[in-house]
């Protein structure tokens, strides 16, 4: 199995997971290359996600650490099967990979919830509205590069929301991105509008935080929970105009947890947030 150039974050991740439990059992890289038969040198690019692993060597791994979460070593083994790239992957060497990390995050999520303050979470958004927020990036992008990163947001769409057993998505949004104008009025209403009949969808959710609302938690960043096949394995997806921050930490993952939980006590429901588009819609 030949090394990774550049592994993605949930090669990265697979890797982590199984340092995590090595570490946690008290053995060394060379005990565990012996448990392998491999060069000592290969675990620790296992860990790095460099080189790849079998599922049965994952459970040889795991069960010589001694760990007793089954539900956990399977999630891990059914990470180390996968060995083919999804759809994102004709985008590799065209956009940065973290645009490509971000769609397979969201694949393989079983459920997610997002928080955004100034835009309309990517899931959501029109191509028209897409193009008019990736035109104004920090540096001005040529035309060609708008519309490559505005149809890999709607294959994006596609993917998640479209196919069977899609996860629950759950979007929560300030009232200041209902009302920002990317694109002009038309543009905006459009985008309203396509929010509302989204939000008809059985595993989609949207709660706005009106602008009367006392505050909510957190700075105001865009934020992605993202949970995976077992708890351990969430993760949180931040995002700036310097990209994409990944976070899997267990305190992250529990800040982060209480941060959005707090958020929602502060969001209208979804009924009323319908409302409350409905009205914006009116006065464009």
């Amino acid at each position: 199995m030949p090394p990774r150039i550049a592994p993605t974050v949930r090669q990265q991740r697979l890797g982590t997971e199984l340092r995590k439990l090595r570490e946690a059992a008290g053995v060394t890289t060379q005990e565990a290359a012996a448990l392998l038969g491999v060069n000592r040198t290969r675990i620790p690019n296992i860990e790095s996600g460099r080189f790849g692993i079998s599922p049965e060597r994952v459970r040889t791994l795991a069960c010589n650490y001694n760990c007793p979460d089954t539900e956990l070593i399977d999630a891990l083994a059914r990470m180390a099967q996968e060995r083919t790239g999804g759809w994102w992957e004709t985008y590799r060497g065209r956009l940065p990979t973290a645009f490509l990390d971000v769609a397979e995050l969201e694949y393989h999520a079983g459920r997610m919830t997002v928080f955004l303050m100034v835009h309309i979470p990517g899931l959501l958004q029109t191509a028209d509205y897409s193009r008019a927020v990736f035109a104004r990036s920090l540096v001005t992008l040529p035309a060609k590069e708008v519309e490559l990163r505005a149809s890999h947001r709607m294959q994006r769409q596609e993917a998640l929301l479209e196919k069977q057993n899609a996860p629950q998505y759950t979007a929560i949004i300030h009232e200041a991105a209902l009302r920002m104008q990317f694109g002009g009025p038309e543009v905006a209403r459009a985008q309203l509008n396509h929010i509302i009949r989204a939000s008809e969808l059985a595993h989609v959710t949207v709660r706005a935080i009106p602008f009367g609302a006392e505050g909510f938690a957190g700075p105001g960043q865009p934020i992605c929970y993202a949970h995976g096949a077992v708890p351990q394995l969430d993760t949180v997806q931040l995002d700036s105009f310097h990209g994409s921050v990944f976070l899997d930490s267990e305190l992250h993952l529990r800040n982060y947890r209480s941060l959005l939980g707090r958020t929602l006590d502060s969001a209208l429901s979804a009924e009323a947030t319908r409302d409350l588009i409905h009205a914006i819609t009116k006065q464009l």
